[in-house]
């Protein structure tokens, strides 16, 4: 398991996690913030937060309340229960895991504003992948729903003019075609860990034996089958590489997003109603 930290400004940094085992990282994940717990308790300090950017090895993870009745099929791969919230999911090569390690009471950021900032990233980068891309997803855009948390693709049903956006929070008119990211957040003495996942070119049949997140015939999506991405074997021209993404410039612009909304430089769009 490879490690890379990176400072992002000055109460913020990023620590990249290759080919990671999920237990060794979750106990590292808690003991570093049971012990930023301590040190703001016992010292007043304020440490940074931490965004840890995660490349998971195969695992399924059943959340607090998580139901085994939700794990469809046994496989080879590990089954871990966990702390965070919500049901149960896969995490695996070609994800964008993301750990968000915050004290939220400095931040002065609630649960929910928590749960916004972090959809309203992935809408914003996804959104403008599909913008940029030169595939036919024109009419398709990302949005958070406040019945189920996490981020879908919806296609218009009808052809919309110039003034309509893809940001319209709006969602009268679309169809959802799936699910692409899922949320699932712990929260211990105003710090959070646990955090987001991004299916970028993961290979989705993982999904099969599981009901995604607890919603039965949840149909999960990777970003690789809306835009054009770059895979470790392609031979591309440096024509086809400027009009593709890869993993590392995806995850870059959700760091980067993220790290904007840390500093207050991003402010939470109005959350559409139920």
């Amino acid at each position: 398991m490879q490690n890379d930290t990176q400072l992002l400004n000055d109460t913020l940094v990023s620590k990249s996690l290759s080919a990671a085992d999920y237990v060794p990282t979750l106990d590292a994940m808690l003991a570093r913030t049971l012990e930023r717990i301590d040190l703001k308790k016992q010292q007043g300090l304020r440490t940074p937060d931490e965004l840890w950017i995660v490349d998971h090895n195969d695992v399924y993870t059943l959340g607090q309340a998580g139901k085994e009745e939700h794990i469809l099929q046994r496989t080879d791969t590990p089954i871990i229960k966990t702390d965070r919230g919500g049901q149960v999911t896969w995490h695996g090569h070609g994800q964008l895991v993301i750990y968000w390690l915050l004290d939220l009471d400095s931040l002065k950021w609630s649960v929910r504003n928590l749960v916004s900032h972090a959809e309203q990233a992935i809408e914003d980068v996804i959104n403008d992948c599909l913008r940029s891309s030169p595939s036919d997803s024109d009419n398709i855009s990302a949005h958070a729903r406040r019945d189920a948390p996490g981020v879908y693709l919806y296609a218009d049903t009808a052809a919309t003019d110039d003034s309509t956006s893809t940001e319209d929070s709006s969602l009268d008119n679309k169809i959802m075609l799936g699910k692409m990211a899922s949320l699932g957040f712990k929260i211990k003495h105003g710090f959070s860990y646990h955090g987001i996942a991004i299916n970028l070119n993961c290979d989705l049949s993982s999904f099969n034996a599981i009901n995604p997140c607890g919603y039965a015939g949840m149909q999960m999506l990777r970003l690789s089958d809306f835009v054009n991405m770059q895979t470790e074997t392609d031979a591309q021209t440096e024509q086809q590489m400027s009009d593709s993404f890869s993993y590392e410039t995806v995850t870059q612009k959700l760091i980067d997003n993220i790290a904007k909304r840390h500093a207050g430089l991003i402010e939470l769009r109005a959350i559409a109603p139920k």
